[in-house]
C-alpha cells in the first residue's frame, strides 16, 4: 500500500501579495473583561489560558464557510491576530514585539453548545473550537506597514448590523504579554498565529449570514455562512 500524500502547508495571504506559511494556531481565552463576564467568568487578570486549532482551520477572507455538523449554536468571535516571524522561548515582555511579523483580523468560529457542554463536564474544548474552517483570516499586514497595534476599534457586523464593538486597548493581556507568557510554555516558531481574544457581544449565525470583522488599519475579514453539507 502506498503511503498517504501529505497535505500541503496552509498558506495565508499577506497584504503585499506573499504567502505566509502557517505553522500552528494558538488562541487566548477570555482576554476582554466584558466577554469574560458574558461567559460567566471573573475577568480579573489571572494568568492567560490558551486553546489551539489546526493550521488547516485557517481559511481566507471571502470564503464561504459551511455551517458545521453537530451544533445548533454556531458563534462568531472577532479577534486581532498576531503572526509570529521570529521564534523563541522565555521571551521577555520588553522584547516580545520584536518577534511579531505582522497583524491581521480574524474570526474564532465556535460550536458554542459543544464548547459549553465540554466545559461543564470539565473536558477539553476541542470539539467546540477546533474544526474545519473555524479560523477565517484576513490579509496579514507586516509590522513595517502598520506598526504595532495597541489600541484602536475592533468591530464585527452580521449582515451590516454591529454585534461586537470594542478597542484593542481593552485587552486584559496585550500582545507583548501574551507572547512572553506563551513562550514560557512553548517555543514559539515562525509561522505561528496567535488569536488574542474577542470583545463582548458574541452570538449565533445561520446560513446566509455575512460576517465582517474590522480593525482600524487592517484589511477586513468577511465570510458568508452557507448551509451544512448533505
Amino acid at each position: 500500500m502506498n503511503l498517504p500524500t501529505a497535505q500541503a502547508p496552509t498558506l495565508a495571504k499577506t497584504s503585499d501579495g506573499r504567502d505566509f506559511p502557517v505553522r500552528r494556531v494558538f488562541c487566548v481565552g477570555r482576554n476582554y473583561a466584558a466577554h469574560a463576564r458574558e461567559m460567566g467568568r471573573d475577568p480579573d487578570r489571572e494568568p492567560p489560558f490558551y486553546f489551539a486549532k489546526w493550521a488547516e482551520t485557517v481559511v481566507p477572507s471571502g470564503s464561504k464557510v459551511t455551517y458545521p455538523p453537530k451544533t445548533a449554536n454556531y458563534h462568531y468571535e472577532a479577534e486581532l491576530v498576531v503572526a509570529i516571524g521570529v521564534g523563541g522561548r522565555n521571551i521577555s515582555t520588553e522584547s516580545a514585539l520584536e518577534h511579531v511579523w505582522g497583524y491581521a483580523t480574524g474570526l474564532d468560529m465556535t460550536r458554542r453548545d459543544l464548547q459549553l457542554e465540554a466545559r461543564g463536564q470539565g473536558r477539553p474544548w476541542s470539539t467546540g473550537k477546533n474544526f474545519e474552517q473555524s479560523a477565517p483570516l484576513g490579509l496579514i499586514h507586516p509590522v513595517s506597514e502598520v506598526g504595532h497595534l495597541a489600541k484602536g476599534p475592533i468591530e464585527l457586523t452580521v449582515n451590516g448590523e454591529t454585534k461586537q464593538k470594542g478597542d484593542l486597548e481593552e485587552l486584559i493581556w496585550p500582545v507583548e504579554d501574551v507572547i512572553a507568557n506563551r513562550s514560557t510554555l512553548y517555543t514559539l516558531q515562525p509561522g505561528d498565529l496567535i488569536f488574542t481574544g474577542t470583545p463582548a457581544g458574541v452570538g449565533p449565525v445561520v446560513p446566509g449570514d455575512v460576517v465582517k470583522v474590522t480593525i482600524e488599519g487592517l484589511s477586513d475579514t468577511v465570510i458568508t455562512i452557507v448551509p451544512p453539507e448533505a
